[in-house]
């Protein structure tokens, strides 16, 4: 492994985080990028804009610097490094057109999500199914909207992976004046942490939607972070004692449970209005992942058993309809 990510790097996925990520690549060097997106009617779009047509519209792009392709075996094949940020739910989808050997390269998940049907994360997944080795393998996360990144406000994030040196030549290819980078080895913490913080983000969304005011919501962040901590501890144990106050960790769980910029938080704040899930659901521009998230880890969770009230909560409102003012109450009773 070097110490510098070098050779081409190559964006997977045409969403809001991708187009993100892309922006940032492009702004921390000068080198050019591949970026591999479904459809060829957005690439054409894509060009001729100079912009991503469907998100984060507002940010310009110098197409110059950009290979684009809609075929994922053509931009895998001639890439070195993957970087993944396709939304979970499809992620499976996108895959199974791969016939490249990528075995070979070095994979950096974005991925705010668990693999759909599988319920393992995207780290354990990549090793399992196309024989990535795990200290090629490295997660980014934090607290950072797409939307924040792109406007290149300062931001934080934490690179996770089994290689420090890998971990650092990601950082160092993502550094630039609006991004500072922290370093972690917490590689599937890290991917857990992201999707329970998805989770509770719609749990918070709900509260906003039934005016419950800020101090309940106060009250089920703390708890929040504490059932984090305890199903973590339990499905990703940590070598090196885990800080769950850390960015990663608690920032990226507050960020998603109260800023604007929160698909899960706005999903869940239409539920507690009164909409039902899937009016919810079909009101959405965009993926609320922790809908999915929430079904992966209450099954992982039928087998480690963690007492977590209000991920049972929110599996109980979205996936068996019960009523989210009754499921809230409930939840509260457990709180201390």
């Amino acid at each position: 492994m070097t110490k510098n990510l070098t050779g081409k790097i190559a964006v997977m996925g045409g969403g809001s985080w991708a187009t993100a990520l892309a922006k940032l690549l492009l702004l921390a060097q000068d080198d050019d990028i591949l970026w591999y997106m479904r459809r060829d009617d957005r690439i054409a779009d894509f060009k001729r804009l100079s912009h991503n047509p469907v998100y984060l519209s507002d940010i310009r792009f110098d197409t110059d610097r950009i290979y684009f392709s809609s075929d994922i075996n053509e931009i895998s094949s001639m890439a070195d490094t993957l970087l993944l940020a396709i939304p979970s739910p499809y992620l499976k989808s996108h895959l199974a057109k791969l016939t490249a050997d990528i075995s070979g390269k070095q994979l950096v998940s974005a991925v705010k999500g668990m693999v759909a049907d599988d319920n393992i994360v995207v780290s354990e997944y990549m090793q399992q199914f196309y024989g990535i080795d795990s200290r090629r393998i490295a997660v980014v996360s934090g607290p950072c909207h797409a939307e924040e990144v792109a406007l290149e406000r300062l931001s934080y994030l934490t690179i996770g992976s089994k290689s420090a040196e890998l971990a650092s030549a990601v950082a160092d290819r993502f550094n630039c004046k609006s991004m500072r980078t922290i370093l972690s080895d917490d590689v599937t913490g890290i991917e857990y942490a992201a999707v329970l913080k998805n989770v509770y983000a719609i749990a918070s969304g709900i509260v906003h939607g039934m005016k419950g005011g800020d101090n309940f919501l106060a009250v089920l962040l703390s708890n929040a972070i504490r059932e984090m901590d305890a199903f973590v501890s339990v499905a990703s144990p940590c070598e090196q004692r885990r800080n769950i106050c850390d960015s990663v960790y608690l920032g990226d769980l507050l960020v998603t449970s109260y800023s604007r910029f929160s698909r899960n938080h706005n999903f869940g704040s239409m539920i507690g209005k009164g909409y039902s899930v899937k009016a919810a659901m079909m009101e959405m521009e965009m993926v609320a992942e922790g809908y999915y998230g929430t079904k992966c880890i209450y099954e992982l969770n039928c087998k480690l058993q963690v007492p977590m009230p209000i991920l049972d909560g929110v599996y109980e409102i979205l996936y068996n309809y019960r009523p989210a003012t009754k499921m809230i109450m409930e939840i509260a009773a457990t709180f201390h």
